[in-house]
Formats: structure tokens, C-alpha cells, sequence
């Protein structure tokens, strides 16, 4: 699929959704090495890959009941005991912004907010620490504000209502197949995104698969498809 699709008439957003991890912020790789080790200390032997295909777009609820489901309570505990504290150590010494994403917001004509399966915590300080905070704050919406995560669509509504903007005129831009399914199950125009560096070369197919309307592989593509819908500053 194109990531330079026409869009619908009729259909110009007036919102542009962003998804945090693997979209602004490059830690998906970051986040399921520590994931893996965290597990690997508790007895659970499982590669990074893995932890990305079982949970990325999960919120850190939902993965620790499948930990506990999978492994044990003991297992699902001893993630949540050092999980978070593993992970913002990572963070304050590696965590980037996702290459050009910063050149994309900049550009943008539209308001903006971030729908995010992270913690509200989590995400003040990866988007302190990649200088992308002041760029949507107070914009900066959590799963954890929202009963249920993605794949449902509760979150991206949530962010609707609070920006005072219809679900059919936002756009959505996700890296995962569980943001995707939310995106499109709120009735939002979504933008499947493969810049982050966890991304290998079948992500696109599958983010299409998951329903994604258009696909962009890198930043430069996303500003592609972001102009076409008029979003971008002239």
C-alpha cells in the first residue's frame, strides 16, 4: 500500500494522533531487551523479538497478566517490582527521538496530542528526555486514563473528546498492530509507521494487515503522506 494514497474528500483531519513508543520516541527495542532480561532474572527465558511480537502496543497491565497467566504470579510480580525502574535507567542513558520525527511536528499545521499505552510517568520522562514533551504538553493522554488499552478503542476516543474533535476527523499514526486495531476501530484514518528501529522489513505488511489505511516506512514518507492530507504548514 502507498503511503502517498489521495485522501477521501470530504476527510481533511483536524487532529493528528500520535502514538509515543516506536513512533516519537525510537525505545521498542530498549524496552523488550529489558523486558527480557527482567524476565531472564526471574527464570524466564525469552528473546527480545519475542517480547516485541507478544507485546508491543500492550499496556503494562495486560502483559503482566499474560506473564502471570504464561509463567506465574511470581513471574507477573517480579516484572512489576523491576521492570520500570530497569527501564528508566535505559532510558536516561540511550533513549532517542525516532530519526526525523522531530523535522515532522515542527512542520505541522494541525493541533497535536499523544495517545499512549505507557504510564502517564513513563511518558513525562521519555518525552522530557527526548526534548518532545513541550511539543504536546498538556496534551498527553494514557491508557491508564482509559478502562480498556489497544486494541481497543478507548484510548484514541478518550483523546477526541478531551481535544474537542469528532473521531472521524482525526488521524492516527501508529507503529503497533494493537494501536492500529484501536485506531480503526474508533473510526480514525490511521497511518501505520515503520521509522522506529524495531521495525524489519514484513512490519508494513502487517500493519496493513491490522488495517492501517496508509503506510509510511520512514519520517520523510510520513511527511509525505501528512501534506497529502493537509496537515502540514504551506
Amino acid at each position: 500500500m502507498s503511503g502517498l494514497a489521495v485522501p477521501t474528500p470530504g476527510t481533511t483531519p483536524r487532529l493528528v494522533v500520535f502514538d509515543c513508543d516506536g513512533v516519537l520516541i525510537d525505545s521498542e527495542m530498549l524496552a523488550s531487551e529489558t523486558a527480557a532480561m527482567v524476565l531472564g532474572e526471574a527464570g524466564v527465558v525469552i528473546s527480545a523479538a519475542l517480547v516485541r511480537e507478544r507485546y508491543t502496543g500492550s499496556t503494562q497491565p495486560a502483559l503482566v497478566a499474560d506473564l502471570a497467566h504464561r509463567h506465574g504470579e511470581a513471574v507477573g510480580a517480579h516484572f512489576s517490582a523491576h521492570f520500570n525502574a530497569a527501564l528508566a535507567r535505559r532510558f536516561e542513558t540511550s533513549l532517542r527521538p525516532v530519526p526525523g520525527i522531530e523535522a515532522v511536528i515542527e512542520a505541522l499545521a494541525l493541533p497535536r496530542c499523544v495517545a499512549s499505552s505507557s504510564s502517564p510517568e513513563r511518558l513525562a520522562q521519555s518525552l522530557t528526555l527526548t526534548g518532545l514533551h513541550g511539543q504536546f504538553a498538556p496534551h498527553i493522554y494514557s491508557a491508564a486514563q482509559v478502562q480498556r488499552g489497544k486494541p481497543a478503542p478507548d484510548l484514541f476516543l478518550y483523546a477526541a473528546r478531551a481535544m474537542g474533535v469528532e473521531p472521524g476527523q482525526c488521524l492516527v499514526v501508529e507503529d503497533s498492530l494493537a494501536g492500529v486495531q484501536a485506531g480503526v476501530a474508533a473510526g480514525m484514518q490511521v497511518v501505520g509507521f515503520c521509522g522506529g528501529g524495531h521495525c524489519d522489513a514484513g512490519h508494513a505488511v502487517k500493519l496493513v494487515a491490522a488495517g492501517a489505511h496508509q503506510v509510511a516506512p520512514d519520517a520523510q514518507a510520513l511527511a509525505a503522506v501528512l501534506g497529502a492530507w493537509g496537515t502540514l504548514r504551506r
